[in-house]
């Protein structure tokens, strides 16, 4: 799946500089049942494993994801919203790991205003020469197509956990009333963050711009990213030198790029967190919209910079805290990541600071902290957005230890709460392709290519194309192979550092050549355990196997428990005659994840009966 961390973070209101447990008085009079303004925007990475599933780009797992990030994302990565916690924060907080045994703390949480950029206008599409810079007003968001038969049985089990569901629902609504959920995907390569209370839907009870120039509680937050950067570019038409409305603009903007899978929109967010800072230098709304526009482009020295100077202005501000932490996963500095974890779950503990830190438990072989953070982040998880992001989350770790029927529970459940969420519908394509039921994995993929044509869905559609097989299957995976190069020449038109998913996607589909350029390029920038495993793999596919050999290893010595990394370092310990590590490697493979890549999979079996023939 597509890495677990963020390109960015949903954070507390951004001209609120106090403890996460007091309450501005713009807050009282907006009213806490609406939840707080605010948008979280997870790219990245994961992300990864996403970014939360649908990450836009990243280090998720490999081959299955190409895309994604590493921590996107997942799910990048690559990376949403969280239930706050009540009266707590600061030195007295309790730590992440008392809450995965105890349950997260829950209460009053954060908003976030999405801090982002552009210039209000009614086009936007890509400018062109000289054109106005005046930003357009949005598009509807597409909807997805028939189901069909193929679905039946996913549809049966989505309806079911809906009904049991709704008993409890209305239990946690009661027993959280007030609180403001904000939920961090991710997607890395990224992330993904949608948030707030409200039943997510699109279009749902958008209001225009207060006259102090915030949001009306709860509009972004509930995801309606169209009208509300409607109402922001019409509020900034009227006043200009709102510098805080143009920092929310701009987040808006890389939320709705990761959402729409058009990196186009990213030069419009960095027009308007730059038109926010020339207004007001140095407000930390701005400096962390920018350090969530460096995060989603995959700038992530960038966005580490970026995200400490809006720290030093607001201590609490939880974008930049989020992204922080997305950041340096994505360098590769687990141990601090992990640090900055802790010190953001002290200031601002809620769901994306949870799921950030499964998801470092995750990469460094902690399965089972990595599970009971995110089941009791998923107890304390009230608004859908919140509901569909953790369980999306639960449901990636679970099928990466192969652990299919109950990634498919998870997906269900985050279905019955936003049955349009694409991350979850990837994600049961992806389980459902692993426990043999392929005609619906592919129909579930294309309805999610259709709408989010990014390189792990691509890759994963195309390489099951390949495995059944059919008349006019080669071709069709052509066809989306071809696909993941339009993405990345447009990803790089807008400023995203594409090369981890170019190479990833160019090693087993594309122009090896050019998979090791790119591989080689993102390892300069930054050694984590999935640049390793790329250049490992690109190295590799290039016969190049002595250098392989200690990237591969590199890429598991954290005990990151990831199918993809372990098949990868046996073929490339059997090229260079490590046979007994070979069969050892490859063995764990089918073991832990025997569906993790059809293509993969297959020669991992045929390998290891080969070494297992010549014992």
């Amino acid at each position: 799946m597509p890495p677990r961390t963020t390109d960015s973070a949903p954070e507390r209101r951004d001209d609120d500089h106090q403890r996460p447990d007091q309450e501005t008085d713009a807050e009282r009079s907006a009213g806490r049942s609406q939840g707080q303004a605010g948008l979280g925007t997870d790219a990245g990475a994961d992300a990864g494993r996403g970014g939360g599933p649908a990450a836009e780009a990243g280090d998720g797992p490999h081959p299955a994801p190409a895309g994604g990030a590493e921590g996107g994302t997942g799910a990048g990565h690559d990376t949403d919203p969280v239930p706050g916690a009540a009266g707590t924060g600061g030195a007295d907080s309790p730590d992440m790991e008392a809450r995965a045994a105890n349950g997260p703390d829950t209460g009053t949480g954060t908003g976030t205003g999405p801090d982002a950029e552009s210039t209000p206008g009614t086009h936007d599409r890509p400018r062109a020469g000289n054109e106005s810079a005046a930003e357009g007003e949005p598009d509807g968001h597409g909807g997805s197509g028939p189901r069909s038969e193929n679905d039946a049985d996913a549809d049966e089990r989505v309806a079911a956990v809906r009904r049991a569901a709704d008993g409890g629902r209305r239990w946690r609504a009661a027993h959280l009333a007030g609180c403001a959920a904000l939920l961090a995907v991710a997607l890395t390569g990224g992330a993904v963050a949608f948030g707030g209370d409200g039943d997510g839907r699109a279009g749902a009870g958008v209001e225009a711009v207060s006259a102090a120039g915030a949001l009306a509680p709860g509009v972004l937050a509930r995801g309606d990213l169209d009208s509300g950067i409607g109402s922001l570019q019409k509020h900034l038409r009227a006043q200009p030198r709102d510098f805080g409305s143009w920092a929310t603009l701009g987040t808006a903007y890389v939320e709705q790029a990761r959402t729409k899978g058009d990196p186009s929109r990213y030069p419009q967010a960095e027009r308007a967190l730059k038109r926010s800072l020339e207004l007001d230098p140095g407000n930390d709304q701005a400096l962390a919209g920018r350090a969530a526009l460096a995060a989603a482009r995959h700038d992530f020295t960038g966005a580490l910079k970026d995200a400490d100077r809006a720290l030093k202005q607001n201590p609490y501000n939880e974008r930049a805290l989020c992204t922080r932490i997305d950041a340096l996963v994505e360098l590769g500095r687990y141990e601090e990541a992990a640090e900055a974890a802790r010190t953001a779950d002290g200031r601002r503990p809620g769901v994306p600071v949870f799921t950030r830190y499964a998801y470092v438990k995750e990469l460094r072989g902690d399965v089972r902290t990595a599970r009971d953070v995110l089941e009791r982040a998923l107890e304390a998880a009230d608004s859908p957005a919140d509901i569909a992001y953790v369980a999306t989350a639960l449901g990636q770790l679970a099928w990466n230890q192969g652990e299919y029927e109950t990634a498919l529970d998870h997906y269900a459940r985050a279905l019955a709460a936003d049955e349009d969420y694409l991350p979850a519908l990837e994600g049961r394509a992806r389980a459902q392709a692993a426990s043999g039921d392929r005609a619906a994995a592919v129909e579930g993929l294309e309805q999610v290519v259709t709408r989010f044509p990014l390189p792990g869905p691509l890759v994963a559609l195309g390489e099951l194309y390949e495995d059944r097989g059919a008349d006019g299957d080669r071709a069709k995976a052509g066809d989306q192979y071809a696909l993941v190069d339009a993405w990345t020449s447009l990803a790089r038109a807008g400023g995203v550092n594409a090369d981890l998913d170019s190479a990833m996607a160019a090693a087993d589909h594309g122009d090896k050549k050019e998979a090791l350029r790119a591989a080689r390029a993102e390892w300069n920038r930054r050694h984590s355990v999935h640049t390793a495993d790329a250049l490992a793999w690109a190295l590799h596919v290039n016969g190049r196997d002595d250098e392989a050999l200690p990237y591969a290893r590199r890429a598991t010595a954290t005990g990151y428990r990831n199918a993809a990394f372990l098949y990868h370092r046996g073929i490339i310990e059997r090229a260079t005659g490590n046979e007994r590590e070979a069969r050892d490697h490859l063995k764990a493979a089918l073991d832990l994840n025997p569906g993790f890549s059809p293509l993969g999979a297959r020669e991992a079996r045929t390998a290891l009966k080969d070494l297992e023939g010549t014992r």
